[in-house]
């Protein structure tokens, strides 16, 4: 996420994803909107352009790992830094 994405591109994209997944917490829905709006999956990146802890971050990708939402396609075994992307990623 080089580039700030468009705030109201990215609110659209949260509530849509939102109203599918009830199920999800913001951050979490937050993730996947991001993917939806074709926002490169990076983890620090995430958390730097919106001000979360990168470990919170990280916790929420974990999740929408296990519940096969996103696929984990790298980790930086040193900085946590996750690459991710939709299900069936090459990993």
């Amino acid at each position: 996420m080089s580039t700030e994405p468009d705030e109201a591109a990215f609110v659209a994209a949260l509530d849509r994803v939102s109203a599918a997944r009830s199920d999800l917490d913001p951050l979490a829905a937050g993730l996947l909107a991001a993917l939806d709006l074709g926002l490169p999956g990076d983890s620090r990146a995430f958390a730097r352009t919106f001000g979360v802890a990168h470990a919170l971050v990280l916790r929420a990708l974990a999740g929408l790992e296990e519940a096969g939402l996103v696929a984990v396609t790298a980790r930086d075994g040193r900085t946590q830094r996750t690459r991710y992307g939709p299900p069936g990623s090459a990993a």
